[in-house]
């Protein structure tokens, strides 16, 4: 089967390659999918850039590719929920990337029938978006009447983001440029603020959630615009004391994360916030839930561009350039 593999750390054109390989061989616990669609999403360009090595160091060639929906070809022994010849979709573990490929073989536990309503590449544009944001919101105790601010409200995170939120009764602030406010709009936000011409600084006050998924001066800013008792939750800002513990780290890398967080921690004292870096894991539970949204159109997938598998190096190269308004895909098959 065909597979694009890492080479080595680096430029994305030269450190990425097509390969003919075995087609996985599935345990008793997995099942092996005909990939059809694969979603893109930034940890991937940076996966390859080496930006993430010193959490988890590749083996070269190494597999890319998170993101996957397809047909269950062949399904394991100790397999009950799923059958041969169902429409699945899937974010796979960490450990075990490879959805860049024409076949890939999954832990069943990760994996959930696709939204009826869904096509292949649409379905194949929800997972890692969709567990990232339950998963955020979740640790925030996202309730209805909440005020809500989602920063970069037009890239993938946002757009599933906003939707998100507002199925759950959230007020929804975002950030966007000029071109894209009108488009954001239209997803649900009550507050779409131009990032041009207006300070969110400015204009949002006392909220209970702040999404942060820029990082930077806007996780510290993160807690002049909550209320007091509020919460931050990141994708991108310092380590916290309760994810370090969650990686298991030793006590000296954890006094590292610790002065570099003094501001965060000084700041989250000063409001009596809460704030948490938010690691996601595949789930299939939240998958079901995701279906459930899509197929009541509470959530609908916003796909920006899709490639076909010969043109994967493009498209990793158009998520890194920030254009995209939603989501890149991949088309397999």
């Amino acid at each position: 089967m065909r597979q694009l593999q890492i080479t080595g750390y680096g430029k994305i054109e030269s450190n990425l390659k097509f390969t003919e390989v075995e087609k996985p061989i599935i345990s008793d616990n997995q099942v092996l999918i005909e990939v059809h669609s694969a979603g893109v999403n930034p940890i991937d360009y940076k996966i390859v850039e080496g930006a993430l090595k010193k959490v988890r160091k590749l083996i070269f060639p190494a597999p890319i590719g998170f993101d996957v929906s397809g047909i269950v070809v062949e399904k394991g022994a100790h397999v009950n929920h799923l059958n041969v010849g169902d429409e699945v979709y899937s974010r796979v573990p960490s450990e075990s990337p490879g959805t860049f490929a024409e076949y890939i073989a999954v832990n069943a536990d990760v994996v959930s029938l696709k939204p009826k309503n869904l096509d292949f590449d649409e379905a194949s544009s929800l997972p890692l978006v969709g567990l990232t944001t339950i998963q955020s919101f979740d640790k925030a105790t996202l309730k209805s009447g909440d005020k809500v601010l989602i920063h970069a409200g037009s890239g993938g995170i946002g757009v599933f983001a906003i939707q998100y939120a507002k199925s759950k009764g959230a007020l929804v602030y975002t950030t966007t440029s000029t071109k894209n406010v009108d488009w954001v709009k239209e997803l649900g936000a009550d507050r779409v603020i131009d990032y041009k011409t207006e300070s969110y600084l400015d204009i949002v006050k006392d909220l209970d959630i702040v999404y942060d998924t820029l990082g930077g001066n806007y996780t510290l800013e993160a807690f002049d615009v909550i209320k007091q008792g509020g919460k931050v939750v990141s994708l991108v800002g310092e380590v916290d004391k309760e994810t370090a513990k969650e990686l298991n780290l030793s006590a000296i890398i954890r006094l590292i994360l610790s002065l570099k967080r003094r501001e965060i921690t000084k700041k989250s004292k000063e409001k009596t916030a809460y704030y948490k870096l938010i690691l996601m894991k595949p789930d299939r539970t939240q998958l079901e839930e995701i279906k459930q949204l899509a197929e009541s159109e509470l959530i609908k997938p916003i796909i920006d561009k899709t490639f076909p598998f010969d043109k994967s190096i493009e498209a990793l190269h158009y998520q890194k350039s920030g254009r995209a308004k939603g989501k890149v895909v991949i088309k397999i098959k």
